[in-house]
């Protein structure tokens, strides 16, 4: 019998944080003993909140979550999971197409973090459209992104957008 804990990590731009990815982190805060939300940074994306702003925004989606720690990283994916020794990278798909990414993802990571499994989790029919990008696209538009995520993470996007407009 070993007292080992699962470690999993949950990664992703999160910009901003949705209920697609708290659907993610959930599962794995029911499944794994400690799970990091990883917030990172992908080089080929333009983002419309900082990597601080992000951190802060999926910090207050997670807060009521006592298994789960938001953490940032700029670096690579295997690197923070063999640093954290995570058992498990957990990441979703909506299609077909987000399917096969994260597969060739997932091997890339496992030729380099050999103790890490990634696991991939089909998003449920009703988040299945939802995305970061139609949030923004919400946002910039006005429009009401009450449906999409946390009233937690509003209100932090809301104190990110009035400590701009005060600069």
């Amino acid at each position: 019998m070993t007292d080992k804990k699962t470690v999993a990590i949950v990664p992703g731009s999160f910009d901003p944080i949705t209920y697609g990815h708290l659907f993610l982190i959930t599962e794995a805060a029911q499944k794994y003993d400690k799970v990091f939300v990883a917030v990172m940074i992908n080089s080929n994306k333009q983002y419309t909140f900082s990597l601080e702003e992000r951190t802060d925004i999926a910090k207050s989606a997670v807060k009521n979550i006592s298994n789960v720690e938001v953490i940032s990283s700029d670096g690579w994916l295997y690197e923070l999971a063999n640093t954290l020794g995570a058992d498990v990278i957990v990441k979703g798909y909506r299609n077909e197409a987000d399917l096969k990414y994260e597969k060739e993802m997932a091997e890339f990571n496992s030729k380099h973090a050999k103790n890490t499994e990634t696991i991939l989790i089909k998003s449920p029919e009703e988040l299945s459209e939802l995305s970061s990008t139609l949030v923004r696209d919400k946002m910039n538009n006005k429009n009401d992104i009450n449906d999409f995520l946390p009233q937690d993470a509003i209100l932090e996007i809301e104190k990110i957008l009035i400590n701009r407009n005060k600069e």
